[in-house]
């Protein structure tokens, strides 16, 4: 499921929103998760799951075009742990 398709599902479950105000929602929602892990916080939502920052540190890979190696700087990247919920949920 992507964005649009999520907008079109919530717009048809609750009819007494405009489907403008479910996409406007969907990107104010989104955008303040971004914005939370630009900051390096955390978002938790109960039920739901966990967004975090984790930092990869600073490693040595290679090419796999040429094999040459090469030198990877540290970086951070997002992180989504789910709820033991959202766990049950998926695998039943």
């Amino acid at each position: 499921m992507n964005r649009s398709d999520l907008i079109h599902k919530v717009s048809k479950k609750v009819s007494h929103l405009k489907k403008t105000d479910v996409v406007e929602a969907t990107f104010l929602l989104t955008d303040l998760i971004s914005n939370t892990l630009y900051k390096k916080d955390r978002v938790e939502i109960r039920s739901f799951g966990t967004f975090s920052v984790r930092e990869r540190s600073a490693r040595l890979a290679r090419n796999p075009k040429t094999g040459s190696s090469i030198s990877v700087s540290s970086k951070f990247h997002s992180y989504f742990r789910p709820s033991k919920l959202l766990k049950q949920v998926v695998n039943n």
